[in-house]
């Protein structure tokens, strides 16, 4: 069974809104926010979803570098078979936020990470999309929403088993 951890804002965490911005770096050991909405596709991977690692925009804006330190500490004491940072659909913060921390997450910790966003995330993906796979979401939920769910699902499936075909389907679905 493959292990995901997933690491979300505060908003797509359930644990405050746009304003509630410096809530502290914090985890649940189980799926909460676009987590739930992805368990039937996960299941078709054989994929769980065992933490689910969140804070505020502005506790991340704050000291990026020491919350992406403790987020990459976290995983790997974890030891998922991926993590997932997103999808941040058109939050911009939370765009930036999931590109570095999966970016760090695949330089430090040995573990395979992606990211997920919509095209208004403009200089982040100009940023990171030869960096790390960032997989195309809607603006917000709705139409083509379980499109992209699916293929997080299937980007995540295919890195934690280093599957060849890797590259093609980051061609497909990918930034």
């Amino acid at each position: 069974m493959m292990k995901i951890v997933m690491i979300f804002d505060q908003i797509q965490s359930g644990l405050g809104t746009k304003d509630d911005t410096m809530v502290p770096l914090t985890g649940k050991k189980e799926p909460v926010g676009p987590a739930v909405m992805m368990q039937p596709f996960l299941k078709e991977m054989d994929g769980h979803v065992m933490a689910c690692l969140c804070c505020g925009n502005g506790t991340y804006l704050s000291d990026p570098q020491e919350v992406s330190r403790k987020l990459c500490a976290m995983v790997k004491k974890l030891q998922p078979d991926v993590v997932i940072c997103g999808p941040a659909f058109n939050f911009l913060d939370y765009a930036a936020m999931a590109a570095r921390v999966a970016y760090d997450i695949n330089a430090t910790t040995g573990v395979k990470a992606l990211a997920a966003m919509s095209e208004e995330n403009v200089d982040t993906i100009r940023e990171y999309k030869d960096k790390v796979a960032i997989v195309r979401t809607p603006k917000k939920g709705g139409l083509g929403l379980n499109d992209a769910l699916k293929n997080i699902c299937r980007v995540a499936k295919a890195m934690a088993g280093q599957d060849p075909a890797l590259e093609n389907l980051k061609k497909e679905v990918c930034y």
